[in-house]
């Protein structure tokens, strides 16, 4: 009987049990076997694979709920773990990959591997990731993206009327890895005091001195304004660009996931950030209070707002267009127009064959002007009026932290 199988790497986001439903729907509608592989590539090159004939009831049952009905692992396999078996075992034609860059990267992989293997198994991988991190034509999330983006927006309206209801300030961290898109949506869309992504670090490096300030500077340009409260909204991406010893200085201590993805053990990253911040603003004699703020793991499995429903499912309907076109090696994608088209790994992988990350494009013109017109920051011209507040507010002044 002819034969796909779906697996699903990575962290969870918003529209995973959309797509396995919808590509399990279409191909079961066209006379196929459906497999779902449970723990992601562990299960697909390991020795005891779970492995789970998909139904139609259960696909209906499950396509509009979040997290993910397929267990998830973030094993990122050794080319000496690369196997055949399963495809040989199952008979499988079509193999579909649900993940972000990582999954993604490790697909690209694959595809050279069953080629060189001589085997007649093709490979879609679907673009999933809340950091909309992954290089699709220009203008189109990735599925989840949007899910989350709501989610992430609605904590942070909360977060800002707290803030100005207790007249204290807030710093808002929220997923992105080396891509600051999420946090950059939530902050644009809550009207934060400033955002800071590590697209910002173009002209200088990244350290914890220049994230401090750059807070710092946020609030003390408030108080030139006459205001008293506000929320930074923070990429956690930051934290993969600072040095050891920057870290070490700081104390913080981490610890790394399966990827070499850096994670705080102890704390989250929204309160050591804070803690550093507060140490500052007592040494600057800056009476302010801060508090932090993870937005995270709470915007993962959230059910799928309309937007990703509708996409996710144009995108397993994709799933089965490429594959009947010949197409392998590829990501789903749709251009502007809606039209679904491939984005072939191949083309868009480092010399190292990863996939490339797409960052935020700081100079879009709708990007510069947020930066400018809606984030506060100190310049030369505050200098008189912030010397109330501190002694030394060139330091604090946004060009001379970011080079420019």
């Amino acid at each position: 009987m002819k034969t796909i199988a779906i697996l699903c790497g990575g962290g969870p986001a918003p529209g995973i049990n959309t797509v396995v439903a919808t590509v399990t729907k279409v191909f079961l509608k066209a006379g196929y076997r459906v497999l779902a592989i449970h723990e992601g590539y562990k299960g697909l090159f390991g020795e005891n694979p779970d492995v789970e004939e998909l139904t139609f009831e259960k696909a209906d049952c499950i396509f509009t709920r979040g997290g993910s009905m397929i267990r998830m692992s973030r094993f990122k396999p050794k080319d000496e773990d690369f196997s055949s078996r399963l495809f040989v075992k199952y008979g499988i034609e079509l193999l579909v990959t649900i993940g972000g860059d990582d999954t993604a990267s490790t697909a690209n992989r694959l595809t050279k591997y069953l080629s060189a293997c001589q085997l007649e198994v093709k490979n879609i991988h679907v673009p999933k990731t809340i950091d909309n991190d992954l290089p699709l034509p220009e203008g189109v999330p990735t599925f989840g993206f949007m899910s989350a983006r709501e989610m992430g927006v609605n904590i942070g309206k909360v977060i800002k009327a707290e803030a100005a209801t207790t007249q204290n300030w807030y710093i808002l961290m929220s997923m992105g890895r080396e891509a600051g898109h999420l946090a950059y949506e939530i902050g644009k869309s809550i009207q934060a005091a400033t955002i800071i992504i590590p697209e910002m670090f173009a002209h200088t490096e990244i350290t914890m001195d220049k994230i401090v300030r750059l807070i710092i500077s946020a609030m003390l340009k408030r108080r030139v304004c006459g205001v008293n409260s506000g929320v930074v909204v923070v990429s956690e991406g930051i934290f993969h660009f600072l040095k050891d010893e920057d870290i070490a200085a700081s104390g913080i201590v981490f610890d790394y996931d399966a990827h070499g993805h850096p994670e705080l053990s102890d704390v989250g990253k929204a309160q050591a950030l804070n803690k550093i911040v507060r140490r500052r603003l007592q040494a600057i004699g800056l009476n302010i209070v801060s508090r932090p703020v993870e937005v995270g793991y709470s915007l993962r499995c959230t059910d799928p707002c309309a937007y990703d429903l509708s996409y996710c499912t144009t995108l397993g309907i994709g799933v089965k267009k490429l594959y009947e076109a010949g197409c392998s090696g590829c990501m789903v994608a749709v251009d502007i127009n809606q039209q679904v088209i491939p984005v072939y790994l191949q083309d868009v992988e480092d010399e190292n064959g990863k996939i490339r990350p797409r960052l935020v494009n700081m100079e879009r013109e709708e990007v510069k002007f947020t930066f400018s017109e809606m984030m506060y920051y100190l310049t030369d011209a505050d200098r008189e009026a912030a010397r109330q507040f501190v002694d030394n507010p060139e330091e604090f002044e946004r060009t001379g932290i970011l080079g420019y």
